[in-house]
């Protein structure tokens, strides 16, 4: 098995129907999945400034650590997030 991280790309208020679609992912993906984190509050960082992100449709809101046998199988599971802009796909060296 490989690790990948998923990471959920934007925000919008969460209603009781965007939660329980959220539930059921997790719930679909519980076996494979090793670590999941939600994300608020990003600030970017360089050499001369730091600077406040929005929580916003461009937002990085989110991750997941999935196990699974390939990319492809990581980018099908992917694309049963109920995700409000996209999810990214990165495999975990």
């Amino acid at each position: 098995m490989k690790k990948f991280l998923l990471i959920t790309v934007g925000f919008d208020q969460p209603t009781p129907e965007i939660m329980e679609e959220w539930n059921k992912w997790f719930a679909s993906i519980k076996d494979k999945m090793t670590e999941q984190v939600g994300l608020m509050n990003g600030a970017e960082v360089t050499k001369d400034s730091v600077k406040d992100l929005p929580f916003d449709h461009d937002a990085l809101t989110g991750y997941v650590v999935i196990e699974a046998e390939s990319r492809e199988e990581a980018i099908e599971i992917a694309k049963e997030c109920p995700m409000i802009t996209s999810t990214l796909v990165y495999e975990i060296r």
